[in-house]
């Protein structure tokens, strides 16, 4: 039995050197692999780069369409939101808590911290910093984003600054 364990454990390292592919894979998986990676960084520099430094360099579609709620918007819709969105919280920073990519779809779960200092998107200056969560789902196209849609916690936003009220509890009988 000893030998037949090591007999193995010599097969799957010299595998492993030689670049043998596991049963039920095939050569383009690397290159799948590969590609979902890419996608990743590239919806990473959303956050990281975009909303929490202002750099938005970020490859999209010439035909991007963006998805919020029951609109669609375009990039230069989009692209004035997240500007807006750094006016209002100018030490804005969103950390990518998690992602997940399948074919050309990447999921990121983000969380976004900042203090209210500014005014924009429709918001007064509030002085309150504020978190909130949201998850976005994006489409990808030859390594550039073609299509999101984003649910983020608005209603905790307004909430954190002061701007909507607790309703009021159902009357008892």
């Amino acid at each position: 039995m000893k030998t037949c364990n090591i007999l193995l454990s010599a097969v799957t390292t010299i595998g492993a050197l030689i670049g043998v592919v596991p049963c039920g894979a095939n050569a383009s998986d690397g290159a799948r692999a590969e590609t979902l990676e890419l996608n990743k960084s590239i919806t990473r520099r959303v956050y990281e780069e975009g909303l929490s430094q202002g750099r938005f360099e970020v490859p999209y579609s010439t035909d991007f369409v963006g998805h919020g709620g029951r609109a669609t918007f375009t990039h230069a819709d989009g692209m004035a939101e997240a500007r807006g969105w750094r006016e209002a919280f100018p030490d804005l920073n969103i950390t990518v808590d998690k992602q997940v990519a399948e074919q050309d779809l990447v999921a990121v779960r983000w969380t976004a911290r900042g203090t209210n200092t500014g005014t924009g998107n429709g918001i007064p200056a509030t002085g309150r910093a504020v978190e909130i969560t949201g998850t976005t789902l994006f489409r990808m196209d030859d390594g550039r984003i073609a299509e999101e849609w984003t649910c983020a916690d608005s209603l905790g936003l307004r909430k954190q600054l002061g701007l909507s009220s607790t309703p009021a509890a159902a009357p008892s009988n």
